[in-house]
């Protein structure tokens, strides 16, 4: 229970946090710096917009991968480890797909442009790229050990 507790109110507070910052852009908020623009973008596709020609079947694509993410998450067990990221995995995806049903593309805002233009992106993007470094820390550096599990000798 403790670790779905992590799991759903991480989700939750990150897909609020998002919505809220969101909402902020969509209302007109506006700033522009030397390198970074804080500006509102509707972005129609994937990263760098790509898929935007699959139009109005990519939110229903992309809901159908949260969902079968989650189904694997809980079905192999992998929510007892990684709670927190798939929290921050999982709500930064909800936040960005709610957008695609709600505005007709995602809620984009800071826009790098020091030295090259770089996509644009929102605080959606930044949990899902965190939850993704997360798991890879976890993985790579913090592996799993073996729970008693005997091997066979010949």
């Amino acid at each position: 229970m403790r670790v779905f507790s992590i799991f759903f109110l991480v989700l939750i507070g990150t897909f609020i946090i998002d919505q809220n910052i969101k909402n902020i852009f969509v209302e007109g908020y506006y700033r522009a710096g030397e390198c970074i623009d804080l500006e509102l973008h509707y972005n129609k596709g994937v990263a760098f917009s790509m898929f935007a020609f699959l139009g109005p079947y990519l939110k229903w694509i992309q809901a159908t991968l949260v969902v079968g993410i989650l189904f694997f998450i809980f079905k192999e067990g992998y929510l007892k480890r990684y709670a927190f990221p798939a929290g921050l995995l999982i709500g930064g995806a909800l936040g960005n797909v709610y957008d695609r049903f709600i505005h007709g593309g995602v809620v984009d805002y800071i826009a790098w442009h020091c030295g090259f233009n770089f996509a644009v992106f929102n605080f959606a993007d930044i949990a899902i790229d965190l939850a993704v470094v997360i798991i890879l820390i976890m993985v790579y550096f913090f592996p799993e050990k073996n729970s008693g599990m005997k091997t066979e000798t010949k």
